[in-house]
């Protein structure tokens, strides 16, 4: 009977291989951290590149009031409209501590406090870890701080969703921003389960075929 050792070297020869091919074949792309555009030194050429989208949030969010408006709708507030009328807490890092607002919001960000990310300055921007503002729509800036190796593979397009063409020359691509994929909140993400496990011929052996019964 062969044994595995063989087709299975063969087989990591060949991962290792294609994972080589597609960084190259990125790196010939001239994608940049976000994808979109080509980065310096790239071949240039006269072929027009299409665009890439990146999903960013509109802009502040929103929670909604708990009121209807006269015609029914629900009252949508910012984070300011009730933040600049309270102190802001420092020390703040758990729902529990919490007790006019946003109690059951789930938070697991390690030891990071609310403020840690959210500008007690302005509430309707978030806050980088030298004290800069940044808007809501450029959050991955923020994410980027701590999560630095998710961004290295973000801007090689192994990490985070996207739908289109590799090749910007045949056309646009769409992608994700942090928070499409990630409760910044609770950023533990479940591990995602193919559909249809692989199946090959040395994890899953080929049955003979059934002799056929005897009359």
């Amino acid at each position: 009977m062969l044994k595995a050792t063989r087709p299975v070297k063969r087989r990591a020869s060949t991962a290792f291989s294609g994972l080589l091919l597609l960084i190259a074949t990125l790196r010939a792309l001239g994608a940049d951290p976000e994808g979109t555009r080509p980065v310096e030194g790239a071949t240039a050429t006269n072929t027009t590149l299409h665009s890439v989208v990146i999903r960013r949030p509109t802009g502040t969010p929103k929670v909604a009031s708990g009121l209807t408006n006269f015609i029914g709708q629900p009252v949508m507030v910012s984070c300011s409209s009730c933040h600049t009328t309270t102190t802001a807490d420092l020390d703040t890092r758990t729902t529990a501590d919490l007790d006019q607002f946003h109690q059951g919001l789930k938070y697991v960000h390690g030891n990071l406090t609310c403020l840690s990310c959210h500008n007690a300055k302005n509430y309707d921007t978030l806050r980088m870890a030298d004290s800069r503002s940044v808007e809501f729509t450029d959050v991955m800036t923020l994410c980027s701080q701590c999560h630095g190796s998710q961004r290295r593979d973000y801007g090689m397009g192994l990490h985070g969703g996207m739908n289109g063409h590799w090749d910007l020359t045949k056309g646009g691509r769409t992608r994700n921003t942090c928070i499409n994929c990630h409760d910044p909140h609770a950023p533990a993400f479940p591990l995602v389960m193919p559909v249809f496990s692989p199946r090959d011929r040395i994890s899953v052996p080929i049955k003979p075929p059934a002799k056929p019964a005897k009359h």
